[in-house]
């Protein structure tokens, strides 16, 4: 059943994904990109066009819409989300998607990269993917799977319910944030304005996931102040901060505790980003962890070298400021697991083998979880996102397609009404 929405799909993934959308953590602006509205103000073009009610872009750049309930019952209202932004951490403009119709297995060379080679012995997943359609960057940009798989997936589902109004279901949010990326994707308002008892978002990767737990995140920023001096008069004067960024670095774990050297369930501390000058340096980190012990302890141990560095050096100014991100939505979920047993379910009846790992990331749906609208996330097939390795089974999200249709009724006690 799923080829009734693989070409919709394809053709969704490749117009969403040239449209550049890299969010900008440096921005203070809402959204950090003025780049994302051009994809949000084409969703809400095609939104329309479909049939969607109240279509609306907020001022903090999220596109929300409705399709109105078909069910005679008094179902809740569940919304379907995903983030239009793309990663920063690599080229997102010019992006040239590549289909590899009824993929024959072997290596996929990307062509505007030789060395860029997509193969099933490195990326055993791939391996299970022989005779669908594989859709990959050129080689030179990220693809934008992540998430715009997701909006493809969200969009061909609600134009599906749109045209079969005889499948029962309940009042149906749709929702597209901008700016997941660099953690900004729920707004305050966010929660309110989509109106929804319960959420997913489809922001997964392989087939079947069905997360519920994640990392808890704080973020870390370290600034050392030091004293500047002119370097042919700086004995006994200058002291730099960069060397003193730099011990804060060495002393930090480097053979445990960075995401290079941890896996499954093991958190981690990660320096992402640091500069200045001999005067000035900053430093920043994300600190992950899934339970909020181990991620409290480190931030207690970022805490403890900033103060061995400082002892070291006390006419330096070394300050270490932890700020919540978001929160593993495990504490929340657990307390009423419906969201999740009613996606497994919907995974079963659209022929697929329901599996919930953690995630080691957050989504959309942590922060909501947190901010009371239970939001598991669902897979899309996105592989090897933020980088030019970067790729996705157009029957993969045709497969999340039939999963969010049969989601739909089964909130509306519709389980026994089948996707036509």
């Amino acid at each position: 059943m799923s080829g009734q929405f693989d070409r919709e799909l394809e053709a969704r993934l490749v117009r969403y994904c040239r449209i550049d959308t890299q969010s900008d953590e440096t921005s203070p602006t809402l959204p950090s990109t003025a780049k994302q509205l051009d994809l949000q103000r084409l969703l809400m073009d095609e939104l329309n066009e479909i049939g969607a009610h109240d279509v609306t872009l907020t001022d903090y750049g999220a596109v929300l819409a409705t399709l109105p309930a078909t069910a005679t019952t008094d179902a809740p209202t569940i919304a379907f989300l995903a983030h239009v932004d793309t990663s920063p951490a690599f080229k997102a403009s010019d992006v040239e998607p590549i289909v590899h119709r009824d993929y024959a297995g072997g290596d996929i060379v990307l062509p505007d990269s030789p060395d860029a080679v997509l193969s099933p012995d490195r990326f055993p997943y791939l391996a299970g993917k022989i005779g669908e359609d594989i859709v990959t960057a050129s080689g030179a940009t990220l693809l934008g799977a992540d998430d715009k798989a997701g909006v493809a997936i969200v969009m061909a589902a609600a134009r599906h319910l749109l045209d079969h109004p005889d499948l029962a279901h309940g009042p149906i949010r749709l929702c597209f944030t901008p700016d997941e990326e660099i953690g900004r994707g729920v707004h305050p308002d966010l929660p309110a304005d989509l109106a929804a008892s319960v959420a997913y978002t489809l922001d997964g990767a392989d087939l079947g996931e069905v997360v519920y737990e994640t990392f808890s995140a704080d973020k870390g920023v370290v600034t050392v102040q030091g004293v500047s001096a002119h370097p042919g008069q700086a004995k006994d004067e200058l002291v730099n901060a960069l060397h003193l960024a730099a011990k804060i670095v060495m002393t930090l774990p480097h053979a445990t505790l960075t995401p290079e050297t941890t896996a499954d369930r093991q958190g981690f501390i990660h320096l992402y980003q640091m500069g200045g000058t001999a005067a000035a340096a900053e430093l920043q980190f994300i600190l992950r962890d899934f339970e909020l012990d181990g991620l409290r302890a480190h931030g207690e141990l970022l805490q403890l070298v900033c103060d061995a560095v400082q002892a070291t050096e006390p006419r330096a100014r070394i300050a270490c400021e932890i700020t919540p991100q978001y929160r593993n939505m495990r504490y929340w979920l657990e307390e009423d697991m419906r969201p999740v047993a009613l996606a497994e379910e919907a995974c079963r009846r659209a022929g697929v083998t329901p599996i919930s790992p953690p995630t080691r990331g957050g989504t959309d749906g942590s922060r909501l979880t947190e901010l009371g609208v239970p939001t598991p996330n669902l897979f899309t097939g996105m592989q090897n996102f933020h980088g030019p390795l970067e790729w996705i089974s157009v029957q993969d999200m045709a497969r999340a397609t039939q999963v969010c249709i049969e989601l739909a009724q089964l909130w509306a006690g519709a389980g026994g009404d089948r996707t036509g």
